[in-house]
């Protein structure tokens, strides 16, 4: 018996040997489609390369694509565990040809694998083609030797194959296993095409036409194929069984999930073993390819079939958190195939433990409800609408969980009330927001969200991708389209634009439509929207629009740089300053960063030195960033740093970097913007400014990377300059400049004592002459080129020069007007210098005036009445 990972390495091996280039499978999340919440098929990745707008180095791919069916029109959750074949998570095998091979050799090719490598009985197959398509079913007949009845035609679109309303189409072959008469059903295309006795295994997609709006169909120039094989179907028949959770893969996971719970895994609780050991494949690949639990989108799809498989954990008498234990024994199964399963490992376990975890507690609560309104009902009744509803509001019940719940009691729910009461719900909240003041203003907004749901955000994984124009506003008003020339904000129901939140500044790029392109300079974020601005230029742009959208690289390259360097500044800055230094505030912008603490004090230099000796540590280091998903209070208990002005809801996500592992990180914090894969890509950090900001807050400026290295180098050139300047070395610069300001000072010093000697006439009083006023010598004179801050000091050496007496002296500069007043001691009796100070003043402007009975200052501010400043203090003196 071959195994499931055998069958997968022995069907890409084969097409290898053909010539096709082994394709790895791209993630779960299409970046080409924006049509698709999740990718189901195997063409998905090659989509662009048949629609012509790709084009690759090779014209044969095979894969072995996972896929998800679990939400929007591609839903199977409600059947998974019950039925032989339905699944969330499956893998699809397949070969493609862009342009070169065509059926004959698709159909050779597959025939030859199917009986000669899986070594099928042919007289077990059988094959349907479309009743047009006579070209492929004589190929059958060539080829594979079939007879006429086992070549079946089929008239319907079942066997017609297109991509869309337009675009590339074609007919398709199916490949049947026939299981024997022992088992129920009839051929496809019979009345019992229902039951599982013929079952399909493989689709040939023969793409050769390209069908226009009209209707009409032209033949392509290239025709192409696209085939599909379930891995778990075709595994199934190899290996004997009728069952796909019979194989080998499955019972593994079965086996691990009744041993946790120590439970016969084909008891009469197998149903519940198998939606575990489905979902549990479905859950931990969607995480590993980025796709978190919430309430929206993607993550809500997540988060139901999360919920699903706890749902029947409980059934199954599991105390505790049983997912998250089962992760190893899918990784040895499926590890090898998909290594992105065992590099996010730690992530898929604590993500698996926390929603159980949270949902366990809610989980009893809500089936005793459910017990409590089941007992109310009358036989054959219905569960009414708002109990649902009640359910899914308060205990966050998916509707389709409360159906599972209620399945085995043959017990349905009223769906309409469900939606009614949803409906009326919505229309509250609607009328609560649109009375809630300013917030009115974003009604647009909200009503927007209501209607499409919040914009899927791809940018962790992607700065790349495809989206669906879901929302087109201009001057505030929703708008269907708008033309060449107009300011937009457009929402896409999936983006890769970051939109500013957390001080990360929003992303730009470039949005391209059919026709058109708009260069985005802003995202903004609100309610959950990716809100892009910028002009339309080209075409007209509607809603509806399938849009390419390519974030700045180089930017975002710079943002993540930025806004990983505070997590590890933040860090540093503990280490060197002590734990009571948290975040205040942060912006994070393409050219540099800021960052805001509390602290009582000025950083000195040699704390600088610290901080950023142990940020360039962290970052020399090179460790790895890695994101885990917690509750906001278990993050905290575990280590993480919650930052400033920063709303977190259930989940968050938590940043680690730098360390040996997770649990050693140099750097732990709550955060949902976007970082560096290593901390090596910051690649150097520099701090150019700390000041404050208010009372207890300092503010760090830093820079990273190319703009860090900028400022080295302009800082260098400045030295190198200033060196050059005073004929030395930049290393003998600090002792040249410290003797320079030396003389400086000296040569101040000489310069002011020869200003005063030439305002005071050579000194010793020789230049200034006393004049007797009412018995008294005094001295008043303006002194030009006098420092005011010297004039105190002239004022005492003339009262000693002339012994008894008055000296007030002005000098005036920058066109105010300062004066001193000194009164000797033998006269501070009669007269008061700062009485004569105030009088003086008045004159030039000036009011009030300080000091003592013997010297006294003040200064007015228009100096051109200086002289007459002087001549009142002579007239007070002579009254």
């Amino acid at each position: 018996m071959k195994s499931i990972n055998e069958i997968r390495s022995t069907f890409t091996d084969f097409f290898v040997k053909a010539g096709h280039r082994h394709v790895a499978s791209s993630p779960l999340v299409p970046a080409n489609d924006p049509t698709l919440m999740f990718t189901n098929a195997g063409m998905v990745q090659f989509k662009d390369i048949f629609t012509g707008k790709e084009k690759r180095d090779y014209l044969r791919a095979a894969t072995a694509q996972k896929c998800v069916r679990a939400g929007g029109k591609h839903n199977d959750l409600d059947n998974v565990g019950y039925t032989a074949r339905h699944h969330t998570f499956f893998e699809m095998l397949g070969n493609f040809s862009f342009g070169d091979y065509f059926k004959e050799t698709a159909i050779e090719l597959a025939w030859t694998l199917i009986t000669r490598d899986f070594g099928l009985p042919k007289d077990k197959l059988l094959v349907t083609v479309y009743h047009e398509d006579e070209e492929a079913a004589a190929l059958w007949k060539k080829i594979a030797g079939l007879p006429e009845d086992r070549i079946i035609r089929i008239a319907t679109s079942d066997n017609f194959w297109a991509m869309g309303d337009t675009g590339p189409c074609g007919p398709c072959s199916e490949i049947f296993f026939d299981h024997g008469p022992a088992i129920w059903g009839g051929p496809p295309g019979s009345a019992d095409q229902d039951g599982d006795r013929f079952i399909e295994i493989w689709n040939l997609v023969f793409m050769q036409f390209e069908q226009s709006a009209d209707g009409t169909r032209v033949a392509l120039p290239k025709p192409s194929i696209d085939t599909g094989m379930g891995l778990e179907r075709v595994s199934a028949v190899l290996q004997g069984v009728h069952n796909n959770y019979d194989t080998d893969l499955f019972q593994s996971l079965i086996a691990a999930s009744a041993d946790a719970t120590n439970t016969d895994p084909k008891g009469p609780m197998a149903a519940s073993h198998r939606v575990i050991a489905d979902h549990l494949r479905a859950s931990s690949f969607l995480i590993a390819d980025g796709v978190m639990p919430s309430n929206e989108g993607r993550g809500n799809v997540l988060r139901r079939i999360m919920r699903r498989a706890m749902r029947h954990a409980q059934l199954l008498g599991a105390r505790d958190p049983l997912m998250y234990r089962l992760v190893p024994a899918l990784i040895k199964q499926m590890g090898v195939a998909y290594p992105e399963l065992i590099r996010a490992e730690a992530l898929v376990t604590e993500t698996l433990k926390l929603e159980e975890t949270r949902f366990k507690q809610t989980l009893e609560r809500g089936l005793k409800l459910l017990d409590d309104e089941v007992e109310k009902l009358g036989s054959g009744q219905p569960l009414p609408g708002d109990v649902a509803f009640r359910l899914y509001d308060t205990y966050g019940f998916p509707l389709d969980l409360t159906q599972d719940a209620l399945r085995a009691k043959d017990i349905a729910v009223d769906v309409d009330g469900f939606n009614t009461a949803m409906a009326h719900q919505k229309a509250e909240a609607r009328k609560a927001w649109a009375g809630s003041g300013e917030a009115a203003t974003d009604l647009v907004w909200y009503e927007l969200k209501e209607e499409v749901g919040a914009s899927e955000f791809l940018g962790y994984e992607t700065e790349e991708a495809e989206g669906k124009l879901v929302g087109l506003v201009v001057d505030g008003q929703r708008v269907a389209a708008a033309a060449p020339g107009t300011r937009v904000a457009l929402v896409l129901n999936q983006t890769p634009f970051y939109g500013e939140s957390g001080g990360q500044a929003g992303d730009t790029g470039v949005i391209r439509g059919p026709g058109y392109s708009i260069a985005v300079t802003d995202t903004a974020k609100k309610l959950g929207l990716h809100i892009h601005l910028g002009t339309l230029e080209g075409a007209e742009a509607k809603v509806g629009d399938n849009l390419h959208l390519t974030v700045d690289h180089g930017r975002r390259s710079r943002l993540r740089a930025n806004h990983s360097a505070t997590h590890l500044l933040h860090k540093a800055l503990r280490d060197v300053l002590g734990a009571h230094v948290t975040q205040k505030g942060s912006l994070v912008a393409e050219e540099r960063l800021r960052f805001d603490i509390s602290h009582p004090k000025a950083l000195s230099d040699e704390e600088i030195e610290a901080v950023e000796n142990g940020v360039n540590a962290a970052i020399r280091g090179n460790g790895g960033v890695t994101t885990r998903l917690m509750t906001p209070d278990e993050a905290i208990k575990a280590g993480a740093l919650a930052l400033f002005g920063e709303k977190y809801g259930d989940e968050v996500r938590v940043v680690s970097m730098g360390g040996a592992d997770l649990d050693h990180a140099y750097s732990t914090e709550l955060c949902g913007g976007t970082h560096v894969f290593r901390t090596g890509d910051i690649a150097v950090f520099k701090i150019v400014a700390e000041s404050a900001v208010s009372a207890g807050v300092r503010r760090i400026e830093a820079l990273t990377g190319a703009a860090a290295l900028k400022h080295l180098r302009d800082e260098e050139a400045l030295l190198k300059k200033a060196a050059a300047a005073v004929k030395a070395s930049p290393a003998e610069l600090p002792e040249r400049v410290a003797v320079l300001l030396e003389d400086r000072k000296r040569l101040e010093r000489e310069l002011a004592e020869a200003k005063k000697q030439l305002a005071t006439g050579g000194g010793s009083g020789g230049g200034l002459t006393a004049t007797e006023v009412n018995g008294v010598k005094v001295i008043a004179k303006k002194l030009d080129g006098v420092n005011p801050k010297d004039l105190r000091g002239l004022v005492d050496e003339t009262k000693k020069q002339i012994g008894s007496g008055i000296i007030a002296f002005v000098t005036v500069n920058d066109g105010k007007a300062a004066l001193v007043v000194g009164v000797t001691e033998d006269l501070v009796a009669r007269h008061s210098a700062v009485d004569l100070i105030r009088i003086g003043v008045e004159a030039v402007g000036g009011k009030g005036g300080g000091g003592r009975p013997d010297m006294a200052q003040a200064g007015g501010p228009d100096g051109d009445k200086a002289e007459a400043a002087l001549d009142a203090i002579v007239k007070a003196v002579a009254a």
